[in-house]
């Protein structure tokens, strides 16, 4: 037969037992995490998408009698700068996201 060890035992009168539980004192999960990275992906993402020629750049050279109509574009207007927003936000939504 197996020993049978009791919590309250001669040995260990007079001797402070407190159990105190294992908490996991970081506030963010994977969960957090996962969204923080995709939320840096769509930053990235956007910055990346804003990048391009300047508007006196032809070819690569800089050329002060040249207009480059690029720089109005709708991928620099619009798109990029939603992609950075949508970043932000789901920046926003994973730090205040609870476990």
């Amino acid at each position: 037969m197996s020993k049978k060890t009791n919590k309250f035992s001669a040995d260990s009168f007079g001797k402070e037992i407190t159990e105190t539980p294992q908490e996991n004192t970081f506030y963010f999960g994977k969960q957090n995490f996962k969204w923080m990275l995709i939320g840096l992906a769509f930053i990235v993402v956007g910055f990346l998408l804003m990048m391009g020629h300047d508007a006196n750049t032809v070819d690569g050279k800089f050329d002060p009698n040249s207009w480059n109509e690029d720089i109005f574009s709708i991928r620099r207007i619009r798109i990029a700068p939603l992609f950075v927003v949508i970043g932000f936000v789901i920046e926003v939504y994973a730090i205040l996201k609870r476990k």
